[in-house]
């Protein structure tokens, strides 16, 4: 081969190269100056020990005329990102940003600061929105993020570890991700590789032409730093969000009423399913929606207003996205043969609603074994002939209860070595609990009694 061709392919490997890397600059530049940096403030109390690192268990075995733990507080902070979405001063982010702060500090790009108000926050779909006093802003723009394609180029810009203004690009990995989390259940994720660590949550993630199609808001991570699994929420998902809060200060969603689980090839051939599609109702909740028209346990919901549903994952999403009061047609199989049902979807209580009424356990109401309960109804005492237990409602992703494969629905009639008739004997036997140790635990699930072991890993 002669000098010349080698130098002309070596040329010509290089312009390929050149080509098919996308260039940045100009899509940073046009929009860093609309990314903030969010620092957040709260009080949290910690039990002060006189006997310095001892252990619960070695502190409940010292006699009771030794000085007991006085409460302490002491100042928190917390970092993030965000965006402004309005000249005017309108900010989004997280709500993990946000949540439960007494000072939420937002600095700009020209480094001024600013006091920030909350306009409105929604835990399900981990958005809240703030406003600063300030005018004639830079602001960014949405566009559909169901545009997007699985191997484009995306771009994120935030302040990972407090470090302002840091860009990082990657690719669409998967669109419309479900993740196993009670409070995302109701989001579609975009999954990229982008490189997104502590602090970058709130802040955008750019199409290639500079508009946001997501907002930063999960990674998947045994380190707790970047490893190339990043989870964004939609940019539809927070345009929704966004209007109902500026509105109403709150967000509406539909609410069906059914426990359900994902449908396996052995289950769709027992139910007449050519494929394993749907959204298996393992239960229905009295008085629901779904059970004022006529949903049963078996049933296997198909459709959703005329559209597949592909999976479990998808039923809570097609639902939320519903305004309370609409009438609904779910396509579903019944004892082998299809159905069609029409629901009137009710409105899903929101996490605010749920603490005001009381609901238990702190602000995330789940419990040290990540559970989220209610007391049982006549309805599961008849049917499984139970004279007591508690409802399992939510179980926590990575929590000892999902270590044990609890699931929505079961009822736990035993924790450790005493029965379980209702929601304080759950309490008192549950803060007794010592760490690091396996105990036993008896639940019900659809009418067959359990056993298993459960254990709180010590911090």
């Amino acid at each position: 081969m002669s000098k010349t061709l080698v130098a002309f392919v070596v040329m010509m490997s290089a312009v390929m190269a050149k080509a098919a890397l996308p260039e940045f600059t100009d899509l940073i530049e046009k929009n860093a100056p609309a990314v903030v940096k969010i620092t957040t403030s709260k009080t949290v109390t910690a039990q002060a020990s006189p006997f310095g690192q001892l252990s619960p268990e070695q502190q409940r075995q010292l006699p009771p005329w030794f000085p007991q733990p006085s409460p302490q507080e002491r100042h928190a902070q917390s970092m993030g990102s965000g965006f402004l979405i309005s000249s005017d001063g309108y900010i989004l982010t997280n709500n993990h940003v946000v949540e439960n702060a007494d000072e939420v500090t937002v600095r700009l790009h020209d480094k001024r600061e600013f006091i920030a108000k909350e306009i409105g926050s929604d835990p399900l779909s981990d958005l809240a929105l703030l406003k600063i006093e300030a005018e004639d802003l830079p602001k960014l723009t949405f566009a559909k993020a169901d545009s997007l394609k699985v191997g484009q180029w995306v771009l994120a810009i935030g302040s990972p570890f407090g470090l302002d203004y840091s860009a990082s690009a990657g690719i669409v990995s998967a669109m419309g991700r479900s993740i196993a989390s009670n409070k995302s259940q109701y989001i579609p994720f975009i999954q990229t590789d982008v490189a997104i660590n502590p602090g970058n949550s709130g802040g955008p993630l750019f199409n290639m032409d500079g508009e946001v199609v997501g907002i930063n808001s999960q990674i998947y991570s045994r380190s707790g730093g970047s490893n190339g699994l990043s989870f964004s929420i939609p940019s539809e998902v927070a345009e929704d969000v966004v209007a109902q809060l500026m509105n109403d200060g709150r967000v509406e969603r539909g609410w069906l009423g059914v426990m359900i689980s994902g449908v396996d090839r052995d289950l769709a051939i027992s139910f007449g399913l050519k494929k394993p599609i749907g959204a298996l109702v393992n239960d229905v909740e009295p008085d629901s929606p779904a059970d004022q028209a006529g949903l049963k346990p078996s049933d296997v919901i198909i459709a959703f207003d005329g559209e597949e549903v592909s999976d479990d994952g998808m039923l809570p999403q097609m639902v939320g996205r519903v305004a309370p009061g609409t009438e609904v047609e779910l396509t579903i199989m019944r004892s082998g043969e299809k159905q069609t049902v029409d629901v009137t979807l009710g409105e899903r209580e929101s996490e605010q609603d749920s603490e005001r009424k009381g609901k238990r356990n702190g602000a995330s109401g789940a419990d040290r074994l990540g559970l989220k309960l209610d007391e049982i109804d006549d309805r599961y005492r008849e049917r499984w002939n139970l004279d007591g237990g508690v409802l399992v409602r939510q179980v926590e992703p990575n929590s000892p209860a999902a270590a044990t494969g609890l699931r929505p629905g079961d009822v736990i009639v035993q924790l450790g070595y005493e029965e379980v008739s209702d929601l304080s004997d759950y309490d008192a036997l549950e803060a007794e609990m010592p760490e690091d140790k396996l105990l036993p635990i008896r639940f019900y699930r659809r009418g067959q009694s359990l056993i298993r072991t459960i254990k709180i890993e010590a911090e």
